[in-house]
């Protein structure tokens, strides 16, 4: 398995790949709202890619939210990778780059029924009560890098 932080357009449209199977064909989300301004290049924000043996199996993204708080997004796993530590291994990834770009908190929005998965990794729910994102119920989550 191979992390790596994607530089090129071709990568980024791997990656589009992954989150179309993701969120828009598994769960409903509509396109429009899972493509955003963060999308336009490469350079939009720190995108990443899960690579084994050559193939996309998982991707993420991550932006600033506030000075010093990196927010994760967009983190898919190909279904029939699910399971397999991908995720994990992805999610540290971006954590390790997040903490070489000097960020010292990493904040989610989680879709509830990955929650405990954060929480494993060493999030904490910090809002009070779940709320919608393209009609998925989310908690947002925050961990010190």
């Amino acid at each position: 398995m191979e992390i790596v932080k994607i530089e090129t357009v071709e990568r980024l449209g791997l990656a589009f790949g992954i989150r179309v199977k993701v969120f828009v064909e598994e769960q409903g989300v509509p396109k429009e709202l899972e493509m955003d301004e963060y999308d336009v290049s490469p350079e939009a924000c720190r995108h990443f890619l899960a690579l084994d043996g050559g193939e996309p199996v998982a991707t993420g993204r991550y932006k600033t939210f506030e000075p010093g708080t990196a927010k994760m997004q967009r983190i898919a796993v190909l279904l029939s990778r699910r399971g397999q530590g991908v995720g994990k291994a992805l999610l540290l990834a971006m954590e390790e780059d997040a903490i070489k770009q000097g960020f010292a908190f990493s904040l989610l929005d989680a879709q509830c029924a990955a929650e405990g998965f954060y929480e494993k990794l060493g999030y904490e729910t910090i809002s009070d009560e779940p709320f919608l994102d393209a009609d998925i119920p989310h908690v947002r989550m925050r961990k010190s890098l």
